[in-house]
């Protein structure tokens, strides 16, 4: 296995990954609705429909399948998650804009980009019970693996792990940030749909990056 994947391969990486959340819809909705108002899994459904949709009968390379997402959820998904999870999308396709070959460096260098897009749009931080619980760990481990050289395969596997390591220290937190902050300590006790769905998405963008490796 190699390490480095082809931009012109990225219409798999979005295909696998609208499975990914039709298939967890219902989870989704059901996590959010312990504490908020279960709409999440809805919401993404929604923009992920929309994109399989504008994607049928196309190609599109990571670039502009990961723009195309973006610009998607961001004009037709309503609430926060909407403009957030677009933006992120679109920083993902914009950092690999005209390469042919993605490599652990310049995968790196997306997420970080998407990151700082993420923290711009609003106040939250690591510890506030949101996706940047699941984000955050997520790309400091790839760049802790690429750091020590490990394989881009590696790097992901560890990414995944801390992702998920992440999205399930939601569960102790109290929320500070959204809808179900208003709730204080009652907000303990349950993951938070953001951090899930952050999660699922490395995990599935991870699994199909790996399936892509020359």
């Amino acid at each position: 296995m190699g390490n480095t994947f082809n931009n012109a391969d990225g219409y798999i990486i979005l295909q696998n990954l609208i499975s990914c959340i039709k298939a967890n819809v219902e989870y989704l909705s059901e996590v959010d609705g312990k504490i908020a108002d279960g709409d999440h899994g809805i919401n993404m459904d929604k923009g992920f429909t929309i994109t399989a949709k504008r994607l049928e009968g196309k190609k599109l390379n990571l670039t502009d399948g990961m723009n195309l997402l973006g610009d998607v959820l961001i004009s037709e998904i309503g609430g926060s998650m909407g403009p957030i999870y677009g933006s992120y999308f679109i920083e993902l396709g914009d950092g690999c804009k005209g390469l042919e070959q993605i490599t652990r460096e310049t995968f790196l260098e997306m997420y970080k980009t998407a990151l700082e897009v993420v923290l711009s749009l609003g106040t939250a931080k690591l510890g506030d019970k949101t996706m940047l619980d699941a984000m955050i760990p997520a790309i400091n481990a790839f760049e802790s693996s690429l750091k020590a050289d490990k394989s881009f395969a590696d790097c992901l596997t560890d990414m995944t792990a801390a992702a998920k390591t992440g999205m399930e220290s939601t569960k102790d937190m109290v929320a500070k940030i959204g809808r179900s902050a208003r709730l204080g300590e009652r907000s303990r006790g349950v993951l938070d749909a953001g951090a899930v769905s952050c999660s699922l998405i490395i995990e599935d963008m991870a699994k199909s990056i790996q399936s892509l490796m020359q």
